[in-house]
């Protein structure tokens, strides 16, 4: 036991002496500039190792304080964007802009503070539902969790349980249902209150009546911020300000969803078939 601690203390330390691999900048805008600063990818190129490129010259614009979908065939690039977007890999050429400055100028720890992102496989710790959904934000009060929990339809589901806020979740979520994962994770988002919110296939993996539901708290949890919508499920970005439909890397079509059907294009194409209209 002694010989498996002392394994792991080390494996921990070499992870919190390792250098860091990307540089970084001071630049830390304050919250309000960031919610009226849109976000520009300029040029982009981007391949991961020994794969050809994803990104050639890419351009796109996310627009502040509106909702923009992504959709596409697996493989078109869609969450390469967020990786890119957080810094968790780098562009090969070209740049991406926000709050006034490129994004590698700024404070990573700031730039990642700044975006709430929900992802379809959901990270939950073994401790309770009001501590999991804290993680949003280690400070917020009891009420501040409670106020989050009732945006993201999360309430009524914990207080019918026999332990209510003190339910010991376990390991990865495992005693809850896919949709239950994903509402914590989204009153995770409202608690942190970023300026950008990142929704990356978060309603992929649940029934259509879930769906239905997750799909009002997002509508709440967009108002008066930045949103970006990855979705499979053309239903989930039907009402975006803009939807971007890519293909083979590049941005293929845009427009709203009412435009894009009208241009009986690759977005008429897909929801043509999730719609049942076409085989």
């Amino acid at each position: 036991l002694y010989q498996r601690a002392m394994a792991s203390s080390t494996r921990v330390l070499d992870v919190l002496t390792s250098e860091i691999e990307i540089s970084q900048g001071a630049f830390e805008p304050k919250k309000e500039a960031i919610v009226k600063s849109d976000i520009e990818f300029q040029s982009i190129d981007f391949a991961y190792p020994n794969r050809d490129n994803t990104f050639t010259r890419l351009s796109l614009e996310i627009m502040a304080g509106k909702t923009t979908g992504i959709v596409g065939s697996t493989g078109a690039g869609k969450t390469t964007l967020t990786r890119l977007l957080l810094r968790f890999t780098q562009p090969n050429g070209g740049k991406i802009s926000w709050g006034g400055a490129p994004i590698d100028e700024w404070s990573l720890s700031h730039l990642r503070s700044s975006i709430a992102l929900v992802e379809q496989h959901i990270t939950l710790f073994p401790t309770s539902i009001l501590e999991n959904i804290r993680y949003g934000d280690a400070t917020a009060s009891d009420e501040q969790v409670f106020r989050a929990a009732d945006v993201a339809e999360v309430t009524d589901f914990v207080n019918s349980l026999p332990d209510g806020w003190s339910t010991m979740v376990g390991e990865g979520g495992y005693r809850l249902s896919g949709g239950q994962r994903q509402r914590l994770a989204i009153a995770r988002a409202v608690l942190k209150d970023a300026p950008l919110l990142i929704l990356d296939e978060a309603t992929s993996a649940v029934d259509n009546e879930t769906e239905a539901a997750l799909q009002r708290s997002i509508e709440l949890v967009s108002r008066n911020r930045t949103t970006v919508i990855i979705a499979h499920r053309l239903s989930t970005i039907r009402n975006a300000d803009t939807i971007l439909v890519m293909d083979n890397g590049k941005i293929a079509e845009s427009g709203s969803h009412d435009e894009l059907i009208a241009n009986e294009g690759i977005y008429t194409g897909l929801w043509a078939v999730q719609t049942g209209q076409r085989s």
